[in-house]
C-alpha cells in the first residue's frame, strides 16, 4: 500500500507534468505533429501515441497490483508497435484527446494503490518493480517524452522531484541491462551505484538524465572516458 499523503504529492506532481505535456502536445500543427522527435525513427505523434499507450498499460499494471490478477502491459511486443503505430496515424484532435483520456485514466486507476496490494511488484517490461512506484514510473515517462517532442519546453521546467523520478527510472533500467560500473552523482546530493560503481559521473539532474536517457555527454563530468549505454 502507498501512502496516501505519497500518493497525493505523486499525483499532484503527475498532473503538472501532464498539463504541460497536453499543452505543448495541444500547440502543435498536424505537420508538426509529423515531424521528427528525438527518438530515432518515431515523428512526434509516435511519441504521443506511445505516451497514450503507456498510460493504458501501467493502468493495467495497477490492476495487476491491487487485484493479483495476470494481466501484461502488453499483449506482445507486436501489439504494442501495431498501437503505437495506430495512434500516431490519428488526427491531432483524435490524438490529443486520446492522450487527455489515457493520462486520466492512468491517474485514476492510481487512486486504488492506497489499499492493500495483492502484489507489491509488477513486472514492468522485464522488469520487477515496486507496485507504489507506478505513479513514479509514469512521471518518468511524461517528462522524459515531453523532451522528446523537442519543442520549447526544457526538463528544466519538470518539477526537481520529477527530474528525480526520471533519472531513477533511467538508473533502474541501466541495472537491469548490465550497464558498466558508474558511481552517478547529481549537484543536488543524489547518488547511485551500477555494478563495481569504477567511474565517476556527475551532473545537475538534468543533464545527468539526458545522458542517461539519450546520450547526450555534454553536462556530464567524468573521471575517464563516457561508456556507451543501453537504449532506453
Amino acid at each position: 500500500m502507498i501512502n496516501p499523503a505519497r500518493l497525493r504529492s505523486d499525483l499532484s506532481r503527475l498532473a503538472r507534468e501532464t498539463d504541460m505535456l497536453e499543452a505543448t502536445v495541444a500547440s502543435l500543427s498536424d505537420a508538426e505533429l509529423a515531424a521528427p522527435s528525438l527518438c530515432e525513427g518515431w515523428s512526434r505523434a509516435h511519441v504521443v501515441a506511445h505516451l497514450t499507450a503507456n498510460a493504458d498499460a501501467l493502468a493495467r499494471l495497477v490492476d495487476v497490483a491491487v487485484t493479483g490478477r495476470d494481466r501484461l502491459m502488453y499483449a506482445s511486443a507486436e501489439a504494442r508497435d501495431v498501437e503505437i503505430a495506430e495512434g500516431a496515424a490519428l488526427d491531432r484532435e483524435a490524438l490529443t484527446a486520446r492522450l487527455r483520456e489515457s493520462s486520466a485514466g492512468f491517474a485514476r486507476e492510481a487512486e486504488r494503490l492506497t489499499g492493500d496490494l495483492a502484489r507489491e511488484q509488477v513486472d514492468l517490461a522485464g522488469l520487477e518493480t515496486p507496485a507504489t512506484s507506478l505513479v513514479a514510473v509514469r512521471i518518468a515517462e511524461v517528462v522524459v517524452h515531453h523532451h522528446d517532442l523537442d519543442t520549447a519546453w526544457t526538463v528544466e521546467e519538470a518539477d526537481p522531484d520529477s527530474l528525480l523520478n526520471a533519472v531513477e527510472a533511467a538508473v533502474r533500467v541501466l541495472r537491469a541491462r548490465h550497464a558498466p560500473g558508474m558511481t552517478l552523482t547529481t549537484e543536488e546530493g543524489d547518488e547511485w551505484v551500477t555494478g563495481d560503481g569504477a567511474l565517476r559521473v556527475s551532473a545537475e539532474r538534468e543533464g545527468l538524465l539526458a545522458w542517461l536517457a539519450r546520450g547526450d555527454g555534454s553536462e556530464v563530468e567524468a573521471d575517464g572516458p563516457l561508456p556507451s549505454l543501453p537504449a532506453w
